[in-house]
Parts: structure tokens; sequence; C-alpha cells
């Protein structure tokens, strides 16, 4: 089996020990993400802004595993404050319009106070 590990350069994954993406048989598995900039190490405060960056960090390693957000067949949100939900609704559902992958919504403590959302997906390779 090949295996290849994909970076997105975050402090975190050094710290902690895991790869942003890691791509296996046909599979791409991302691990949970949250909000920040990586480029700038910076968080916006809003929940929905959050989201934004977050799938675009989750479509830039599908893109380096040759796959990319329309190609995710499950999709796992994670909040602290159940209620930001909703609001991110809007953003969520124009990036999976085309996938409209299997979801589940967890309310759960993320690692900083500030994190109002952490996204994890698995997707196919599609080329």
């Amino acid at each position: 089996m090949s295996v290849r590990h994909i970076s997105t350069g975050s402090p975190f994954e050094e710290k902690i020990g895991y790869s942003r993406a890691v791509v296996a048989d046909g599979w791409v598995f991302v691990s949970g993400t949250t909000g920040y900039d990586y480029e700038t190490m910076t968080l916006p405060e809003d929940v929905v802004d959050q989201c934004r960056n977050t799938l675009t960090t989750i479509g830039k390693a599908l893109e380096e595993a040759g796959s990319s957000l329309d190609d995710v067949v499950r999709v796992t949100y994670i909040l602290p404050d159940g209620s930001d939900f909703e609001k991110c609704w809007p953003v969520t559902s124009e990036v999976f319009a085309k996938a409209k992958p299997a979801a589940t919504m967890v309310i759960a403590q993320l690692m900083e106070e500030a994190m109002k959302i952490e996204i994890e997906v698995t997707a196919r390779v599609s080329r």
C-alpha cells in the first residue's frame, strides 16, 4: 500500500505529530482543520470566517492529494457552540453543492477557546 502525507506547514502538525491529510488506496483522509490562516497564523473571530478559512485549507490539501471538495464523501463538523452551526450553512451548502457528502455535526470543546469550528473530511482521489 502506498501512503502519502500532506502538510500545510501548520506548527500544530509538527508539535502534535500528524499530517493535514493522508492519501492511501484512492482515499484522502483530511485531519480536523480549524479556521487559522496558516500563512499568518491568525484566527478570525467570526465562526463563518473560520468556516471559510477551514474549507479553504481543506480544499488546498485535497488539491495536493489529487482530489477536490467535489470529491468529499464524508464531513464531520465539530463546534463548541452548536448554535453557531446554522450560521455556517450558506458556506457549507455552497462548497458541498456538488459533493453532498454524508455529514455529522458534533458539539465538543476544541483545543483553543478562540476556535469556533473544526472540520474533517474523507474524499476520493479524482485524478
